[in-house]
């Protein structure tokens, strides 16, 4: 099972609580330490965190216990595994870039990628979405 391996936990409805309560809150849940242990990515426009763990976890505990800790579901938050997708979406890209730049870029092992299966261009929101050819070069 992918999910699993997956070192990212999503957090949605995050709009009651602010950037500092939630990382206390992680760090609290998981006895793991925010930029050392662990990142979380806020996406205010949908109310959602993304937390990525540097140190290993068992991401289907951490998520249960989430699930079970008396503040998350105050805050009426849900804690879920991040899926492993195909399709990523590259944003603010300068008007010059190209289908086959972008292939090159998102298929070198050194930016974390692999082999790309398409790349659709976006110009009128300065956009990519690049499909790989499975989910593991999409980091």
């Amino acid at each position: 099972d992918s999910a699993e391996a997956s070192p990212s936990v999503v957090f949605e409805n995050t709009n009651r609580c602010s950037p500092n309560c939630l990382q206390m809150l992680l760090e609290n849940i998981s006895g793991l330490t925010l930029d050392a242990d662990f990142t979380l990515e806020l996406i205010p426009a949908i109310n959602v965190a993304v937390a990525t763990f540097i140190k290993s976890i068992d991401a289907k505990e951490f998520v249960k216990k989430c699930s079970q800790h008396k503040r998350i579901r105050e805050f009426k938050m849900t804690a879920r595994i991040l899926e492993s997708t195909q399709t990523i979406k590259a944003e603010n890209l300068p008007d010059s870039v190209s289908t086959d730049y972008l292939t090159v870029y998102f298929e070198s092992a050194r930016n974390g990628g692999g082999p790309v299966s398409d790349v659709k261009l976006l110009p009128e929101e300065n956009s990519a979405i690049i499909t790989f050819c499975d989910h593991k070069g999409n980091t």
